[in-house]
């Protein structure tokens, strides 16, 4: 089988590099993401490798280009990203590298140092300016106080009154600024320190001062501090220094204050042009190192992650070639080849490097290839758990039967319809919100699987007309095959009408396609009716899923020449699925075929046996009562007897499965037959004869690794779980029955409850309720029923293929093929400096 059902072949080589071509090789492979190196110093440490230096040294270059785009970032300064990645530059392109940046990172703080010390002057002389207007006034008044009387009073806050002499007492007195926050408990110390013996003055600043530490905005008030002698000073001092409180001088004249003012004001002004081309020249080297900082960083990461790369590879004894060991897809072997020639040719090497295939036992990485439609699909089946090497792949057949199953429980045409339509519009603008790299985590999920959305939209629409349901309604596309006498009103008015096929209404002809629009106005057995529908065919998809599922491990042991899983497991997996749970089915068939409403006498459908009395009689050997005639208890001839043989032999099956090849193991073992030769990595050849590289153990017959008790109990847990798992997964698949129930259910609540109401007003005022009405339904319906009910319906339709469907085959022991690739090394690291910077 090609490789969209494998995983790819996958071939373990050694490659010899010249040292100068070392780096120039690397990075073509890189490009070509097809390689997998292996680590060939697992125990050196990461600080004694051969480039850890080129490694810091790029380390530090990211550091200072982090640093320039949180510059960036901070000014809202557009990135240019022209989505093209640039080639990863050679070793001496990294000392014009480093210099650029160093030239950057040191020009850039030089400017926002300056630019601190400037609004810090600014800030200062901003405060100082507030200072001498707001003092100014609180100096008028005392002024005008003096005036009324010579002999002044001052009052403590506590309302002692100090006798003082205007000649023989002078105050001194402090200003400052305080945050305002700060301001009610610096007053309460003021008092408490100095006991009442200060007078305080305090005054806000209206306007908004922004810090230059931190940049935020602060409030701030002005204060004025009068006291009495050097003792007062030094406490005050001590308490506004305690406070973060700023101190500034203050002249006592009238004339100085003004002339400190003036001269503070054109400080202002020259302050606020020196400051403006400070900012000017910022916002300059930023939108420079702005055009190119995504290719720097590109080119950054892809250095580094050579030199990440060449620290896996050793050193031969002349230390003068790199010796590496790397898994590649057989299919590649070319492309790579090709690739290395090119290193060559761009370092100027006169030595071409070698390639050597080499011999092991190693498991080989699992390699699926994946194109925009398959990778979401193939996500799915990795989650479960990586695809031991080389066994069937699911994830074509899951394309068909993943959205299947999910319509089967989402069929609604209308609500299909719209899941179809927004996957379709994701894939029609995929190139543009590919582009756009969002950093929502749902967004990102419901865009990586827009083609599992589209397909599911698709599909559900398919069920949907099957069901003829849409929005809770039907489709009246070929007319009725019923002809029933109600008039309108009765229709309507009636809720609990039913459709009898006995009587002369119904035509005895099939429906062309679906259900019959009819069953609409049946609400005595409409849910009666679909209800047996659905559990049935909920069934029959469920046994043709496992056996599906069953008939993959056969190409399984096939593909691997395991002789013993061939014919001790598979065999009788079959042969017990098919004989109890597919005659289950058939006997569903043969029910539907020859019973019927319009037949009289023994096929009549009153006489119609129950399948799952039939089935729980069989399995447990019982007699069925008998029925009146003309009835009869069997639908054919012979089925007693069919049915004894059919569970005799699954029974039969069990102690095959369990004991027959532990057994034959152990027989191998006693008379010594086994034999295992090294093999090639991915040989063909090898495949033919056994299994290929690292797959022994899971192989022909080859168990040599484990105890023979370990495999009695393997086995008989395996074969357990089959039995069981048989009966509970067949169960199981019910849940495609109760979800579309549900589903079909609160589709006919919100139109019954919601929008019904809105088409019964009529007028112009009906119009308006009608809108109002349908959105608060639209609203409803895709939040609840197109999202919840979808993501309920997607949940069960993913349990369903990883338990029911992949245990019957799918090991998923495996471990993902991880190839040195630029591409995949940038994007996660752009990612990851995202999340960082959040």
């Amino acid at each position: 089988m090609g490789s969209l059902f494998r995983s790819e072949e996958m071939a373990l080589y050694q490659l010899f590099l010249q040292s100068e071509a070392a780096y120039a090789c690397v990075s073509e492979l890189g490009e070509l993401g097809l390689v997998q190196f292996r680590d060939l110093n697992p125990d050196v440490n990461a600080f004694q490798r051969k480039f850890v230096n080129e490694v810091r040294r790029c380390d530090e270059m990211e550091r200072k280009l982090r640093y320039l785009e949180k510059e960036i970032k901070k000014d809202n300064i557009p990135m240019q990203d022209t989505g093209e990645s640039p080639e990863a530059p050679q070793p001496r392109e990294m000392i014009d590298l480093e210099a650029t940046f160093e030239k950057l990172e040191n020009e850039l703080r030089e400017v926002n140092q300056n630019a601190e010390a400037l609004k810090r002057n600014y800030l200062e002389l901003t405060e100082l300016k507030h200072i001498l207007r707001k003092t100014q006034v609180f100096f008028d008044e005392m002024a005008d106080n003096q005036n009324e009387d010579e002999q002044t009073q001052l009052l403590g806050e506590d309302g002692a009154k100090i006798n003082q002499s205007g000649q023989n007492l002078k105050l001194g007195f402090v200003a400052g600024v305080i945050l305002r926050e700060k301001l009610p408990a610096f007053e309460r110390m003021l008092w408490r320190a100095c006991r009442g013996n200060v007078f305080l003055r305090q005054a806000m600043i209206e306007s908004h001062l922004e810090d230059p530490s931190s940049g935020d905005q602060v409030h701030k008030s002005v204060f004025i501090i009068f006291f009495q002698g050097d003792q007062l000073k030094i406490r005050v001092k001590k308490i506004c220094e305690g406070f973060r409180a700023t101190l500034y001088p203050c002249p006592e004249a009238p004339t100085d204050r003004r002339e400190m003012a003036m001269g503070v004001m054109t400080r202002i002004e020259d302050l606020n042009t020196v400051l403006g081309q400070t900012e000017d020249h910022r916002r300059r080297v930023l939108v420079a190192a702005a055009k190119n900082l995504k290719n720097w960083f590109v080119k950054v990461r892809k250095i580094k992650a050579i030199y990440h790369t060449l620290n896996l590879f050793n050193l031969d004894v002349t230390q003068k070639c790199l010796i590496a060991e790397c898994w590649v897809p057989a299919l590649d072997i070319e492309t790579i080849h090709l690739a290395l020639r090119r290193g060559t040719e761009r370092s100027g090497s006169s030595v071409p490097p070698i390639l050597n295939r080499m011999q092991t036992y190693e498991n080989p990485p699992t390699y699926n290839r994946t194109n925009k439609f398959t990778k979401a699909f193939q996500a799915l089946i990795d989650a479960y758990g990586v695809a031991t090497y080389r066994e069937m792949n699911p994830a074509p057949y899951t394309i068909i039967t993943f959205p299947f199953l999910f319509a089967v429980m989402f069929g609604d045409l209308g609500h299909g319809a719209v899941m179809a339509l927004f996957g379709l519009w994701m894939i029609r603008k995929e190139k543009g919100l590919a582009a756009q790299k969002t950093d929502s985590e749902i967004w990102n999920i419901f865009f990586g699987g827009r083609y599992i959305i589209f397909l599911m939209g698709v599909f559900s629409m398919y069920t949907g007309l099957i069901y003829n349901d849409i929005f809770s309604k039907s489709l009246n596309i070929f007319g009725s095959h019923w002809q029933i006498s109600y008039n309108k009103s009765t229709v309507i008015s009636n809720k609990f009408l039913q459709l009898n096929p006995e009587t002369a209404d119904y035509t005895d002809t099939p429906y062309p396609f679906g259900m019959d629009p009819i069953w609409q106005v049946a609400g005595a057995n409409k849910i009666i009716f679909q209800n047996a529908y659905k559990m049935k065919i909920s069934i029959i998809l469920g046994v043709i899923h496992m056996i599906f599922g069953v008939i993959m491990s056969y190409y399984n042991h096939t593909y691997f020449k395991n002789r013993l899983s061939l014919i001790y497991e598979f065999i009788p997996q079959m042969v017990f699925l098919l004989f109890l749970f597919f005659y289950m089915v058939l006997l569903m068939f043969i029910k539907w075929n020859r019973y019927s409403a319009k037949n009289y006498g023994r096929y009549s459908a009153s006489c119609a046996p129950s399948i799952l009395i039939t089935f729980i009689d069989m399995v447990l050997f019982n007699t069925p009562k008998p029925v009146p005639e003309p009835c009869e208890v069997y639908m054919f001839g012979g089925q007693h007897f069919f049915q004894t043989i059919f569970v005799l032999v699954a029974l039969a099956c069990i102690p095959v499965m369990l004991l027959a090849k532990p057994l034959n193991i152990m027989k191998q073992r006693r008379q010594g037959n086994e034999e295992v030769q090294p093999i090639a990595a991915g040989s063909t050849s090898d495949v033919e004869v056994g299994m290929s590289n690292g797959q022994i153990s899971q192989g022909v017959d080859h168990h040599e690794e484990e105890e023979l008790s370990e495999i009695f109990i393997h086995q008989g847990i395996h074969t357990i779980e089959y039995v069981l798992g048989s009966v509970s997964h067949t169960a199981s698949y019910l849940r495609l029955w109760a979800l579309s129930l549900a589903h079909a259910q609160l589709a006919e609540v919100l139109w019954n409850m919601v929008l019904s109401n809105g088409l019964k007003k009529e007028n112009w005022f009906g119009g308006i309720i009608l809108t109002v009405v349908f959105a608060a339904w639209a609203v409803l319906t895709i939040g609840i029923l197109v999202l919840m009910e979808g993501l309920s319906a997607f949940l069960h339709t993913l349990r369903l293929h990883w338990v029911e469907f992949q245990s019957k085959f799918y090991q998923g022991k495996g471990y993902a093929f991880q190839p040195f690739s630029f591409e995949s090394i940038v994007e996660n690291s752009s990612s990851s400096s995202q999340t960082e910077g959040e």
